[in-house]
């Protein structure tokens, strides 16, 4: 009678669910169970007896676990070592298994258990996975690149619009400080009679101040406002606005700084990452309302070809990051994916002008660098920019600007003046000749040379617009300064950065007044480019 547990093994053996193949010391196969003739389309008889290899595929035998004889002298189990083999059926064709040894001392001799597992499936399982992890990943990059490129499009929008604006807003400051300089005299004889209209103009004046910020922040968005960045130290930065940070988002939000040491110098406009840091944090604040924490951090990051990955516009090298978070309410990702956008918000109408955010966007991007963001609904929000570190030196010591004196007016001197807007080019002549200038009027620059070459007398100021039509701006002041080398020249533009600028910053040979600009903002430039 045979022994139970030999009908008990073969039990198992037949219902195990790998095929398994026994194997002689000398190579020869003397068992098989059910799954291996379904897997290797053999028959019992078909395969006992036969050597090991017909189930190798010649091409692998080599390395094949099933040919390699120091496996066949094994006494305990192996691995079959890392990855896939290939196997062989009957028919021929080859299929992925694994294959895994075990070693089984008998009385009959040493016997070699192989038990062999098809993995196609599971391969193609993989495969498919890896395949659909590509097409994700792709099309992420395809949506932030075309998030970017349609950024771009907006800001030069916005740079165009904001042009527009910085025209009209100067002459609207301007005059309405005509109107008040005259109601204000008049209403020294008769104040109550007057308050009220003192009271209007008061209005209309913040109203287009409110205007001006808001042109800003279109040009700043847009990479269109023209900068003057030097080397500084990211850390300074934050150290001087850090009482401005605290007492704009209140005493119900705790500040927090950590500030890396031996921080990477950057190239920037001061001003720029000023305003950065001040619309990050209003953001976090509204983020608040009922209290918590915001943090700003800097610390240094070397960017390789790894880090890169998924992140387009930027380059290998050293940058500067600027972290600043908060435990405020946090964003659906559908909602943090548009947040750079100009005018998306999700505050209420009238609250808000969704440009905090599209200007930090623009700024950054700006400097050569790129921003981020990662949040989480009841968690909060994590702003992340990069900056590149600069390889200039910090100055050994930043001056502090010492308090400006008074604007001294003209003494006479003669300021040609190139202007395409009619009402634009009329307040400027009319601030110059009221505060002792001579001025010479052009509406664009044929006009401006024909002056030039036949103005009897000096002329010792060329105040140029930047953006007009036939001719640019600094085309004429090249070929007045060609005429008349001892003319100084002082642009004035709203948009100068496609003229004057190379990478968004303004040359250290030009000389720029921003519109819109006030009676004292020109008479301040105007005089300091005379007397330099």
């Amino acid at each position: 009678m045979q022994d139970w547990s030999t009908d008990y093994a073969q039990g198992l053996l037949e219902a195990a669910p790998d095929a398994i193949v026994v194997v002689a010391e000398d190579g020869r196969i003397t068992l098989i169970n059910a799954q291996a003739e379904r897997l290797l389309g053999y028959r019992r008889d078909e395969l006992v007896g036969r050597t090991v290899e017909i189930l190798v595929p010649a091409t692998a035998r080599d390395a094949h676990p099933l040919h390699r004889q120091e496996y066949m002298q094994a006494a305990r189990p192996r691995p079959m070592g890392s990855g896939t083999l290939a196997a062989r059926r009957r028919d021929g064709s080859e299929f992925p298994a694994e294959i895994s040894l075990s070693a089984v001392r008998t009385p009959e001799g040493l016997l070699i258990a192989a038990a062999i597992r098809d993995v196609t499936d599971r391969l193609e399982a993989q495969a498919e996975r890896e395949r659909l992890t590509a097409i994700a990943e792709r099309e992420r990059l395809e949506a932030r690149l075309q998030q970017s490129q349609r950024l771009e499009s907006l800001g030069q929008l916005a740079g165009g619009v904001a042009h527009d604006f910085n025209n009209l807003l100067a002459v609207v400051l301007n005059y309405i400080a005509f109107i008040a300089e005259e109601v204000g005299d008049a209403a020294t004889g008769d104040p109550e009679r007057w308050e009220p209209v003192l009271k209007d103009i008061n209005q209309i004046q913040r109203a287009a101040e409110r205007a001006i910020t808001l042109t800003h922040q279109l040009l700043a968005f847009g990479r269109r406002e023209v900068v003057k960045p030097r080397v500084l130290n990211l850390n300074t930065v934050v150290r001087e606005v850090e009482a401005l940070l605290q007492r704009t988002i209140g005493e119900h939000v705790r500040l927090e700084t950590s500030l890396a040491d031996d921080l990477w110098p950057i190239r920037a406009d001061p001003g720029q990452l000023t305003q950065v840091l001040v619309n990050l944090a209003v953001n976090a604040r509204d983020a608040m309302p009922g209290g918590g924490s915001l943090t700003i951090g800097t610390g240094n990051v070397t960017v390789d070809e790894s880090y890169l990955a998924g992140r387009p516009g930027l380059h290998p090298g050293p940058y500067v990051r600027l972290q600043v978070s908060d435990t405020g309410g946090g964003m659906p990702k559908e909602v943090a994916d548009r947040a750079f956008e100009p005018f998306f918000t999700t505050k209420p109408k009238g609250e808000a002008t969704g440009l905090g955010l599209a200007t930090v966007y623009g700024t950054i991007a700006q400097t050569g660098g790129q921003v981020s963001i990662y949040s989480e609904p009841d968690v909060g929000t994590t702003i992340s920019a990069l900056v590149p570190a600069s390889e200039e030196a910090l100055p050994v010591v930043e001056q502090q600007t010492s308090s400006l004196p008074e604007i001294a007016a003209g003494g006479g001197e003669t300021v040609l003046v190139v202007e395409d807007e009619d009402a634009m080019r009329d307040v400027t002549h009319r601030i110059l000749t009221r505060n002792g200038y001579r001025v010479l009027t052009a509406p664009g620059g044929d006009r401006a040379l024909e002056l030039a070459r036949h103005h009897d007398g000096p002329i010792h100021l060329l105040l140029s617009d930047v953006i007009m039509p036939k001719m640019l701006g600094k085309e004429v002041a090249e070929r007045v300064t060609a005429l008349r080398p001892d003319t100084r020249v002082l642009f004035m533009s709203g948009y100068a950065r496609p003229v004057l600028t190379e990478n968004g910053t303004l040359g250290d040979d030009v000389t720029l007044v921003a519109k819109p600009f006030s009676e004292r903002g020109l008479l301040k430039s105007v005089r300091a480019v005379l007397d330099d």
